[in-house]
């Protein structure tokens, strides 16, 4: 019972830093997902183009690529970064383009007219996103941006690459050390309770958003 509670104990600590991980990558990778996903959207050319380069190359290499660049290749050009930096670096850029392209079909869901009727009012287009466009796409993008956070509560474990004291990278460290696989078991038990909460809090936003579905 005393090994376990160790256990339990040792493991809420790397669960901070999964926390840490997961809950500032989401801070700043929703807003720059919602920027690129505008400037995807811009008719100036060339930052319509750059926006679909960077969306291109984010989600068509792996997110350990993307760590293991920014981890060693960085320091190589003079750009050093500690370990949590540069986690939430490579996480951020990351889901920021998936979020972007969530955003994205979003916006172009909603019909044009609602941007004519809009202008027609006097409304500018900064306005105009803010006060009629937005307020829809975030009940229209709620299913496929919960997903996606869940996504980033299971993609935290990769951090271990980093020798960061992550959830997972504990609970195999006691594994290696005790041969025993409880702390596994109890890894299980805490990602599924987190994934569990966020599951709730997505649908109670589900629900509340689709009060004003017409």
């Amino acid at each position: 019972m005393e090994n376990l509670v160790h256990t339990v104990v040792l493991m809420l600590e790397g669960t901070r830093v999964t926390l840490e991980i997961f809950f500032i990558t989401l801070l700043l990778a929703l807003p720059i997902g919602l920027l690129a996903s505008l400037g995807r959207l811009s008719k100036f050319r060339p930052l319509s183009l750059f926006m679909e380069f960077y969306i291109w190359i984010m989600r068509g290499t792996p997110l350990m690529l993307q760590l293991l660049f920014v981890y060693f290749a960085l320091p190589m050009i003079g750009v050093m970064l500690p370990d949590i930096a540069a986690a939430l670096l490579a996480f951020t850029l990351n889901y920021a383009a998936y979020f972007a392209e969530i955003f994205r079909s979003g916006i172009q869901s909603i019909p044009k007219g609602q941007y004519e009727a809009a202008k027609t009012l006097g409304m500018t287009y900064p306005m105009t996103m803010r006060r009629i466009i937005l307020p829809q796409v975030i009940r229209i993008v709620l299913p496929p941006v919960s997903n996606e956070t869940i996504n980033l509560v299971k993609d935290t474990s990769l951090i271990y690459i980093l020798a960061m004291n992550d959830l997972l990278r504990v609970a195999r460290t006691i594994v290696q050390r005790e041969f025993d696989m409880t702390p596994f078991v109890v890894a299980a038990v805490f990602y599924l309770a987190m994934t569990f909460v966020l599951t709730w809090l997505f649908k109670k936003l589900e629900a509340y958003y689709g009060k004003y579905e017409t």
